[in-house]
């Protein structure tokens, strides 16, 4: 029988994306033998009441999965906070979880291919994360999912055994670097990464998901991704607390399944060269940024 994962879904104040994320997420294959759970954060402020509460009337009329189950918090915890207790709290009652964002589109297939891949590498301890985004790489024949060094947020999987090495002490991580491991978090310097490992030790975020990576990371893990994105992040329209105004990272979803797993556990070279070239580009030319930079004053 089939050991379908919990979903965690995090929600605070944009009632329409949560109407779109969910409304995608009602349209997977397996959402009716899925249990739902929305975690719904508290208002920071007085101006963000009437918007979380629209959210909440909304959760109220979810249906469509074989549970749903709406936590809702009085007070305003930030999303990090909300995460690693509702991740934390889905995996010490299930031993695995799915987890998404009120952001976030999916493909029908997005449900099928985490339980598959929770399934397929479930005793694969190097195996530490699944995702389910991928950038828009140009690279032809990619194998249709590859293991890779860095985990992405938007819309991703794991298990207990892996959560129990997430490690959330920056003051922990930071000394277990040196500059080679550096290099190599960052692929090989064209993304930011160790600079938001930075930002959180001065307190400039509260990212949870960079110290998740550093500490898959340290433990030498590997991430599953598909080569075609599963799901699309649709809150880079300035509505987010921790979005911007771009569609560098934009992406068509892909309508068709995973049929392939990678049978070996190891970082795939030529997807991980596809990414890197990516990176160390996608901000465009000169003249590009200068024209979004505008844009986004402007809108």
């Amino acid at each position: 029988m089939q050991n379908f994962a919990p979903i965690a879904l995090f929600v605070y104040n944009r009632p329409q994306h949560t109407e779109r994320t969910i409304k995608f997420l009602q349209q997977n294959e397996v959402a009716a033998e899925s249990r739902l759970f929305i975690f719904s954060d508290g208002p920071k402020s007085p101006a963000d009441e009437d918007k979380v509460q629209e959210v909440r009337e909304f959760l109220k009329t979810v249906d469509g999965f074989k549970s749903v189950e709406i936590i809702q918090r009085k007070e305003n915890a930030g999303l990090a906070n909300a995460i690693i207790e509702g991740v934390t709290q889905l995996i010490n009652d299930y031993k695995q979880v799915i987890v998404f964002e009120d952001d976030l589109v999916t493909s029908p297939h997005t449900l099928t291919y985490f339980n598959e891949a929770l399934n397929r590498y479930r005793y694969e301890h190097k195996v530490m994360h699944i995702g389910a985004y991928m950038y828009p790489l140009k690279t032809p024949n990619l194998p249709e999912s590859f293991f890779y060094r860095a985990a992405t947020s938007w819309g991703w999987a794991t298990w207990e055994r892996a959560w129990k090495q997430f490690e959330p002490d920056i003051d922990v991580l930071i000394p277990q670097f040196d500059s080679r491991m550096i290099h190599d978090f960052s692929i090989d310097k064209t993304m930011n990464f160790w600079k938001q490992i930075q930002d959180f030790k001065k307190g400039k975020n509260n990212s949870w998901a960079i110290r998740w990576y550093a500490s898959i990371f340290l433990k030498g893990g590997l991430t599953l991704n598909p080569s075609h994105s599963l799901v699309n992040n649709i809150g880079h329209d300035g509505t987010g607390v921790h979005s911007g105004m771009n569609d560098i990272y934009n992406v068509i979803v892909n309508p068709r399944p995973i049929r392939q797993f990678p049978a070996t556990i190891k970082e795939h070279p030529v997807a991980y060269q596809s990414i890197k070239k990516f990176l160390a580009h996608r901000k465009g030319s000169y003249w590009a940024r200068i024209v979004r930079f505008v844009r986004a004053k402007l809108s």
